[in-house]
């Protein structure tokens, strides 16, 4: 046999070893057992530098949006979904006595949207759609800072329980209590509640293009925070959104519903 053919036959002969030993390692149980890294890592959707959201909303939510077609009138299913984990969760907490109800601002929206949607979850009917205000020092068209600190003048983002009723500076409030330690929570020390301003009106839409600001309360239009107040005081759930990435990485709620 000449060189020629010892050097073929030597590389069959390897070629043959090497092939029957990745067949062997492959369906080996340990490798069968390999993660990827990435295997586990739950996918989210980034919607901005400063932003985040929920991959996916969940499946109890999808109906009642769906059915009265929120996305239409411009409030984000995640804004929804969100809204509806926190509720279950100060719901099952017994937090929530007016049950039956279900506020939320949707703060990816500008303040010349109708931004505010007040749900009755029993009956399935949108109660209520109108414009809310935002903190001053939170942005102008947009609240796209927040903040939990006094004399801040800005929105505080989350879970809200709201209160009684009183007579204020501004009229008729109620006052509004957060549940959410180091996000929200000052809200009632703050003076954070919710009452009637000239500012929160289509009239400021159409001369500025964005309604008035308020020192961080939820502000009302004059012709509807009456009947919205009377619906949703004393133990309902108020969530404040935005596709904040701070807010979503530091809700103590949305981490026990996640």
């Amino acid at each position: 046999m000449n060189i020629s053919m010892h050097k073929k036959l030597f590389l069959f002969l390897t070629s043959a070893f090497i092939i029957h030993f990745l067949f062997i390692f492959a369906t080996s149980p340990s490798f069968k057992n390999i993660k990827s890294p990435f295997s586990e890592v739950t996918p989210v959707a980034v919607s901005a530098e400063n932003s985040v959201v929920p991959a996916k909303p969940s499946a109890n939510a999808v109906s009642v949006y769906d059915d009265l077609q929120l996305n239409q009138l411009g409030l984000s299913r995640y804004a929804f979904d969100y809204a509806m984990k926190g509720y279950n969760y100060l719901l099952s907490s017994g937090k929530l006595t007016n049950d039956q109800i279900i506020s939320i601002v949707d703060f990816s929206q500008t303040s010349s949207k109708k931004r505010l949607y007040i749900i009755d979850l029993k009956n399935k009917k949108l109660l209520f759609n109108t414009y809310v205000s935002h903190g001053r020092n939170s942005g102008r068209e947009m609240a796209n800072e927040f903040s939990n600190e006094p004399e801040s003048n800005k929105s505080s983002l989350g879970f809200y329980v709201t209160g009684d009723t009183y007579m204020g500076k501004h009229g008729f409030s109620m006052r509004l209590f957060g549940e959410e330690k180091g996000i929200n929570d000052n809200a009632n020390s703050r003076a954070i509640v919710m009452h009637s301003a000239a500012y929160v009106s289509e009239n400021a839409i159409r001369m500025q293009g964005f309604v008035g600001r308020s020192l961080g309360c939820p502000a009302l239009p004059e012709n509807l925070y009456k009947p919205i107040i009377e619906k949703i005081k004393k133990g309902s759930c108020l969530f404040l959104y935005s596709p904040d990435k701070y807010y979503a990485t530091h809700s103590d709620i949305l981490k026990k519903v996640a």
